[in-house]
């Protein structure tokens, strides 16, 4: 009777140790299955900081209206926004494109022409920032000077609206049908200690932050502001 009691109560303990294993090993995979969710992939980084540069357009846009209409406004809030266009999208984003995508694309000769013009856009996107700064570091600019600053901020919105548009539909999209999955993750992963490494550990929202920043001393951050009729 005793042995039968002693088998049972192994069994029992036996039972008892394996649906606690399987509650941990279903934990863990759970777990990696979060930080599976939360990996953001290099297109959809990339896309997430094409977010930054629209808003740092629309900054541009408003500023060029006021500009064209004469009328005022802290200087500041365009040479900021061009730091941040200088800083994170040239010499941060758009170097990443250069040397992480763009060479993958021409190695499978594949979207050449696209690339060669997306390279010669970025070449052209730094002269007019180089200019914008220039210019913005005077708040009083002459007649010629603000017909300068005008055109430089239209050139730059005509040219990078389109350009990360495309991008945005037929680069990105087309980037993961041409390298390995592992190749596909680890860039994911390379992008982003690129970025920590740069500008910290919260870089991103951090330039989002200075980008609010400049909006709300330009009086454009409510979203609710641009909903027609209001």
């Amino acid at each position: 009777m005793e042995t039968a009691n002693q088998h049972r109560r192994d069994f029992i303990k036996t039972a008892a140790i394996g649906s606690l294993t399987g509650l941990t090993l279903l934990s863990a995979c759970n777990d990696n299955d979060d930080e599976e969710d939360q990996k953001v992939s290099p297109p959809e980084d990339l896309m997430q900081e094409h977010g930054l540069l629209n808003r740092v357009l629309l900054i541009y846009d408003h500023c060029k209206g006021l500009l064209i209409d004469k009328q005022g406004f802290p200087m500041e809030a365009l040479l900021n926004s061009a730091g941040i266009i200088r800083t994170f999208v040239e010499d941060y984003h758009e170097k990443q494109e250069e040397n992480y995508l763009f060479p993958r694309f021409q190695k499978a000769n594949q979207l050449t022409d696209l690339v060669q013009t997306l390279l010669a856009q970025h070449k052209a996107g730094r002269t007019v920032t180089d200019e914008l700064m220039q210019l913005t570091k005077s708040q009083n600019l002459t007649d010629t000077e603000k017909q300068q600053l005008i055109t430089l901020l239209n050139n730059f919105n005509r040219m990078y609206r389109p350009h990360e548009t495309r991008e945005d539909t037929i680069l990105f999209p087309a980037f993961r049908k041409i390298v390995s999955h592992h190749e596909y993750d680890a860039l994911g992963e390379e992008f982003e200690n690129n970025e920590h490494k740069l500008f910290g550990k919260n870089g991103f929202e951090d330039m989002v932050e200075k980008v609010a920043g400049i909006e709300k001393s330009l009086g454009i951050y409510e979203l609710a502001r641009f909903t027609p009729g209001t």
